[in-house]
């Protein structure tokens, strides 16, 4: 990955929290090199601006935006997962602390003397009202940047952001409508409908939708894999058979051929795994590899995204819940024929469908859009968790 910047701004150390998921997201890292350089081309063809990484749960958004921060010294972090991040005030007094050391490490003493003086007035809490001071931060750093630096800001997890507390009508964030020359946002996200982004802006914006890119996510899988087994102490101990098993009980679609030799483990495993774009399922598979249950993690996983649909759609129950039943058994399927089968109106189907966007997949097939469940191994633990209530 080239570096963004032959002199980058001298930016304190990221919060504990932060680095710890820096360091996990890095592991085993690899690939990944058709992202980096959409954002590099988004960055060197702009002087300002947003650029938004799209990508369905377990694609690997995290660990991108991750991998990026640790290859570039100069770009502040943030990540809205880890619990008590998801709340404007958190973030706007987490990143402008940051923002005023960079400041107060720019310049001169006469420099740091000023900003001290003009920075911290009223802060914190001044901070979290509004986008004034976050704005303002901006701007000065902005004007002592030298000619080849750049004030990127990068925010992982964009979908968890808590907006409760604001104005409606707010950015997420408070994030600015308009930025200042060589200063950049690089966000990450879930699908969501346009007009639920949360986010107007009069500045450059791109989005990169990881799902446009299924050949480079199927070739870097494979890498990760390979790069796993060389790494991992059990690649002995794992087998064809332990893999198809493992594929049989989570009902996954494929499975390793007969004819390879089953004492290539490498070949069998990667083979498996052919057409799969989700390093979340992939990691949590082969280091479950010989374990007898469901992993865990993955589980909580799914968990996790029943719970959070099932609170979008509360006042739609219990149809949502007929919905998402049809959904896990026929799919793709349309609107239309959703409607037809529960005899609702296709409006009522929608609505239901639109909160659960994250979670989907959208086709269109003859002028129709088709949906389904985002991944086989999720579609299919909803299967086996939601039958039972019908």
């Amino acid at each position: 990955m080239k570096i963004i910047t032959e002199n980058p701004i001298n930016i304190p150390s990221y919060p504990l929290e932060f680095q710890q998921i820096i360091t996990a997201k890095n592991h085993n890292f690899v690939g990944r090199e058709f992202v980096f350089a959409a954002i590099n081309n988004f960055l060197n063809q702009y002087d300002r601006g947003y650029f938004t990484i799209i990508g369905d749960p377990g694609i690997g958004k995290s660990a991108i935006l991750a991998h990026y921060v640790s290859q570039n010294p100069g770009v502040v972090y943030y990540n809205v997962e880890i619990t008590g991040k998801n709340r404007v005030e958190e973030f706007l007094t987490t990143i402008c602390t940051q923002l005023i050391e960079i400041a107060q490490n720019q310049d001169s003493k006469t420099c740091v003397e000023r900003s001290r003086n003009n920075l911290t007035t009223n802060f914190p809490d001044f901070t979290t009202e509004s986008s004034g001071f976050l704005s303002l931060l901006l701007q000065q750093i902005s004007d002592k940047l030298y000619p080849e630096q750049r004030i990127i800001i990068t925010i992982d997890g964009c979908d968890r952001i808590d907006i409760n507390n604001q104005p409606r009508g707010s950015n997420i964030f408070y994030l600015p409508r308009y930025l200042r020359e060589k200063v950049y946002f690089i966000l990450t996200r879930r699908p969501f409908l346009t007009d639920k982004s949360g986010l107007l802006v009069e500045n450059p914006a791109e989005s990169f939708d990881l799902s446009a890119y299924s050949e480079q996510n199927r070739a870097d899988i494979q890498e990760y894999i390979k790069s796993y087994l060389n790494e991992s102490c059990h690649s002995v101990d794992a087998s064809a058979a332990t893999l198809r098993e493992r594929q049989r009980r989570t009902r996954r679609v494929g499975s390793i051929s007969e004819e390879k030799n089953p004492g290539d483990v490498s070949l069998n495993m990667t083979q498996g795994f052919d057409d799969e774009t989700n390093f979340m399922y992939v990691k949590e598979i082969l280091t479950a590899i010989n374990e007898d249950i469901y992993p865990q993690n993955l589980q909580l996983y799914y968990q996790n995204h029943l719970e959070k649909m099932n609170l979008a759609t509360r006042k739609q129950q219990p149809m949502a819940l007929q919905v998402l039943n049809i959904l896990v058994q026929e799919q793709p399927i349309s609107i239309e024929a959703i409607a037809e089968i529960l005899d609702e109106d296709e409006y009522e189907i929608k609505v239901i469908l639109d909160k659960w966007r994250e979670f989907l997949h959208l086709e269109s097939i003859a002028a129709e859009i088709y949906y389904s469940v985002y991944h086989a191994s999720f579609r299919d633990w909803l299967r086996q968790h939601i039958e039972p209530k019908f």
